[in-house]
């Protein structure tokens, strides 16, 4: 064998175990789309799905895409530099007009429009601020501009949604300009960006700028859904926003919205837009069907939603559920012991009910927990189903107790 089949053998341990003990939570395939789905022919409702209004199967999006299949095929096999379309481009207009910002860039995913715009914007005489929760994707991108030659920001953490933290990295970073990232929604552990406070500190500062990935904000915020700057009314002080199709809008792409010069700044810079597949348009006229029910009825969309969240909040609650500083729609039922947290999906997965384990090195040991997203599209009876197979395992893997499982028997 050569190393690299060594180091895979070696890096797979944790895995081979997981799956000679049968509890190994992840990749199961599922035989139709939506909230409601089917795995190896059992009925399983998904509370780990990003669809958060519910909108991904809806008649009226899944006729779109099949339209724009017989307009432009499945793909358009090139880069967006010689594959825009008159979708692409309608799309990009009408969700700048409606998130209110000057200009929307389209990426192929979520992933590459942070990624493309952080090294886009960053330089030299830039110090990347990140919050130290920060998913992968503003991870990946800082260090990808740390990683240009001749051309690398600083880079500088601040603790999580701490304004004071965020003040000293301001203060004491050795670059003149500061590019500070934030999440509007931290998708691992459901909080609020304390944005007010966050922004308050990078207004104080003449060289700071602020971005913000609001993916999962987008729908599920604010009166209209339009995220969480429009909750807060501060859509003037976020100077760049990315989000994504993968979530609301039921797809896969990414959203950069921005001044025209700093969009198009991004568009003539970003690697991962100019070397990468133009989005579908299938997938642009399911985005683009999904705005159009935002732009007319918004408002009770999101709503909906509040509401079937606190229902779900205050069962859990109730019940005796850890939910960590989770204060949106994502609640993590938190485990805190990996072996419970693959014992509990396992259990409920066999009971119909899909709530995906995250642990280690996703969350730091010890506060292993079950992802639980509640949508629109779940039914009351969704939820009292999942609060009942909870409530049961809860006690038997002895999450609401807080005892320790016994060691696997040999």
């Amino acid at each position: 064998m050569s190393w690299i089949d060594t180091k895979a053998h070696d890096a797979l341990a944790r895995i081979r175990e997981a799956k000679a003990n049968q509890v190994y939570p992840f990749f199961k395939p599922f035989e139709s789309g939506g909230l409601h789905t089917t795995i190896d022919g059992k009925p399983i409702v998904n509370f780990s799905s990003n669809d958060y209004l519910g909108l991904t199967t809806h008649p009226k999006v899944k006729e779109a895409s099949k339209k724009a299949v017989d307009t432009y095929s499945c793909g358009l096999s090139s880069s967006r530099v010689q594959a825009t379309t008159v979708a692409h481009v309608e799309l990009e207009e009408r969700l700048a007009d409606w998130f209110g910002y000057e200009a929307c860039l389209l990426f192929t995913t979520g992933y590459q429009a942070m990624v493309g715009t952080l090294m886009s914007l960053a330089d030299k005489d830039t110090t990347i601020i990140l919050d130290n929760l920060s998913h992968a994707c503003i991870l990946d991108g800082t260090f990808m501009a740390a990683g240009t030659p001749r051309n690398a920001p600083e880079i500088r953490f601040f603790n999580h949604n701490s304004a004071r933290s965020l003040r000293r990295c301001l203060r004491t970073r050795e670059r003149e300009n500061a590019l500070v990232a934030i999440e509007g929604i931290y998708s691992l552990d459901g909080d609020e960006a304390n944005l007010l406070e966050l922004l308050d500190a990078v207004d104080e500062d003449p060289k700071a700028v602020l971005v913000c990935d609001d993916a999962h904000g987008t729908g599920t915020l604010g009166k209209g859904g339009r995220g969480i700057f429009e909750k807060y009314g501060v859509t003037d002080r976020i100077p760049v926003v990315v989000s994504t199709f993968s979530k609301t809008f039921g797809g896969i792409g990414g959203i950069l919205l921005g001044s025209r010069e700093v969009v198009d700044h991004v568009k003539h810079m970003a690697r991962s837009f100019l070397f990468s597949a133009s989005l579908p348009v299938p997938v642009v006229a399911a985005a683009s069907t999904i705005l159009d029910m935002l732009v007319e009825d918004g408002e009770s969309l999101v709503a909906e939603l509040h509401e079937k969240a606190a229902y779900m909040r205050k069962s859990l609650l109730q019940l005796g559920f850890d939910l960590g500083d989770s204060n949106t729609h994502i609640m993590p039922v938190m485990c805190r012991e990996e072996r419970k947290a693959l014992f509990t999906h396992v259990a409920m997965l066999e009971s119909g009910v899909m709530m995906v384990p995250i642990t280690y090195p996703g969350v730091k040991k010890g506060e292993e927990r079950l992802r639980l997203n509640v949508t629109r599209g779940h039914s009351k009876e969704d939820m009292d189903q999942a609060l009942e197979l909870l409530e049961m395992y809860g006690n038997a893997f002895m999450i609401l107790s807080g005892e320790e499982l016994a060691p696997y028997e040999d």
